[in-house]
């Protein structure tokens, strides 16, 4: 009888598995068949502040274009230096929207909310709310949305067709960047597509917006500084 070797018992394992394949897999009986889900997985970050649990979320990527109008004070060599160093390209400044989420384990703090369904900047930004769920934060559940200030990326997903996305939550704004951005004045001039945008997210909550002033501590451990004439920048 002749004696098989380990080396040629893996061979025939090698023969059998492909005689498998070819009988059951291709072209076979068995034709594992499941649909390209061509959607990225929904990101986030958890970490604790003292006592407070805080959630990155991301809203997805704001890609803003030519990096040397994006990045004002900084030189073109030092933008290319910085990109080039993170293997990022160096003609598309690309951003992570990064929404913060804090729970005082009194009160849900949503900081910001992303571009919502506005378009402006591309088709990759408006996941805050499915990201928000994936992290296990119900919409409903929060108490405060804070807006640092009224620009289109910051506001753009407050409301929605009229409706409040955080069915539950005041409005925290300062004062100066909701007349200023909300102004029907601005409609007819440069500002025109950031004044909708600001327009059909604050006016419909307007009745729970509260104002913060610079210094104030309006939500428990949360503080304001409001930059002067941070509206107009």
């Amino acid at each position: 009888m002749k004696q098989l070797t380990s080396a040629g018992m893996a061979r025939r394992g090698l023969l059998g598995a492909a005689v498998a394949l070819g009988t059951f897999g291709i072209g076979g009986l068995v034709q594992a068949k499941a649909p390209m889900l061509g959607t990225q997985a929904p990101y986030w970050y958890r970490f604790k502040i003292g006592g407070f649990e805080a959630t990155i979320v991301s809203d997805g990527q704001l890609p803003l274009g030519d990096p040397t109008a994006a990045f004002l004070g900084v030189t073109k060599a030092e933008i290319d230096s910085m990109l080039t160093a993170s293997f990022l390209p160096s003609d598309n400044a690309v951003l992570e929207q990064n929404v913060l989420v804090v729970n005082t384990g009194e009160r849900v703090i949503v900081f910001d909310t992303g571009m919502g369904k506005s378009e402006m900047f591309g088709k990759k930004t408006g996941r805050l709310l499915a990201n928000l769920r994936a992290a296990g934060i119900d919409p409903a559940s929060v108490d405060a949305v804070v807006a640092t200030h009224a620009h289109v990326d910051h506001i753009g997903g407050i409301a929605e067709g009229g409706r409040p996305l955080f069915p539950n939550a005041q409005v925290y704004v300062s004062q100066s960047d909701l007349e200023f951005w909300t102004d029907e004045g601005k409609l007819g001039g440069p500002l025109k597509a950031f004044v909708e945008i600001a327009r059909s997210n604050l006016v419909p909550v307007r009745d729970r917006v509260v104002f913060y002033r610079d210094g104030q501590e309006f939500l428990p451990g949360i503080v304001a500084t409001v930059w002067p004439g941070a509206a107009m920048a």
